[in-house]
């Protein structure tokens, strides 16, 4: 018995160990979304990433952070960040928008293959936010606010096209971001998704706290997806906040000013058992925490401290 216990902290400490933890700039409110208020700028934001405790940092919507790649690498390496990916939205039920969206995608790709080498991911999206019955939906949405079989089809066509460039191109590999207010949300259209693209070069960016609003639990999409995960989000997803969603017919953006996506730990979403499942599989990537503070919410960087510590208590 005490040789299993031996057995089992060495491996947690070992898991702990290789997996980094990032951030990303919507935890300062940077995000894809024009929403009121004004954000910090991307020399505070980096600077208190590394404050607070975390190794990398995700890009941010175009423009925030420096597109010269020479600048942008100072910026990183004068701090000590990893530059882990960048978030690309396309609207890929619309085929007419996927040559745009692959032109976008492989100069996002070209300035971090640049700046930080090969090992960031393009995490692709749909262009959540703009189709107004998912928007209005988020979180609860029903089989009619779904994309047709042959939408799926352009659908999954337009990110394996996209994938396959910057792949060819770049050489970085493509995650998809699941996401509420998208046609990707629930756990049966992330199974739809996956089964429309390549496995070979599209993998999933798991986020917990999106999974749990798109009415999954994160432990079993976990376990469910586990095969196509490579790379992970860790947010919280507040049960109080998605009942009143829910009972007052919030859209997205009045859920997210509300606070759906709450500090770690604060939420219904098992981050321990999260950790457990990344073990079993030795998962040795990144975790980039999100928490989606909006201007006016608080001190984004006395959030990020508190998420960090939380992460501390999970072994990570």
């Amino acid at each position: 018995m005490v040789s299993k216990i031996l057995a089992s902290m060495s491996n947690t400490k070992s898991q702990s160990m290789s997996i980094k933890v990032a951030n990303a700039p919507c935890s300062w409110g940077i995000l894809e979304f024009e929403l009121a208020g004004e954000a910090a700028g991307y020399s505070q934001v980096l600077d208190e990433i590394r404050e607070t405790g975390y190794l990398g940092t995700e890009l941010g919507d175009w423009g925030f952070m420096p597109t010269d790649p020479e600048s942008l690498k100072r910026e990183l390496q004068s701090r000590n960040l990893d530059l882990v990916g960048a978030f690309v939205p396309v609207s890929f039920s619309n085929e007419a928008a996927h040559s745009e969206g692959e032109a976008r995608a492989l100069k996002t790709a070209r300035l971090m293959t640049q700046a930080a080498g090969s090992s960031p991911f393009i995490i692709l999206a749909d262009e959540n936010g703009k189709e107004p019955a998912r928007t209005q939906n988020a979180g609860r949405v029903r089989p009619e606010h779904g994309l047709s079989q042959n939408q799926w089809a352009t659908y999954g066509k337009g990110v394996n096209r996209v994938a396959e460039t910057i792949l060819r191109e770049t050489g970085l590999r493509t995650v998809f971001h699941h996401h509420c207010a998208g046609y990707v949300e629930t756990p049966e259209e992330i199974d739809a998704f996956l089964r429309q693209t390549d496995p070979k070069t599209v993998g999933l960016c798991f986020d917990t706290g999106h999974y749990r609003y798109g009415g999954g639990d994160p432990s079993d999409g976990f376990r469910r997806f586990k095969n196509r995960i490579w790379h992970v989000h860790f947010k919280d997803c507040s049960a109080a906040v998605r009942e009143s969603a829910t009972k007052h017919s919030w859209d997205y953006f009045e859920a997210l000013k509300h606070g759906v996506f709450c500090e770690l730990g604060k939420g219904d979403v098992d981050f321990n058992d999260i950790v457990t499942e990344l073990g079993d599989i030795a998962y040795s990537g990144w975790i980039v925490v999100e928490q989606d503070v909006l201007p006016g919410m608080g001190s984004p960087k006395d959030c990020a401290k508190r998420n960090r510590d939380f992460l501390r208590s999970c072994n990570l």
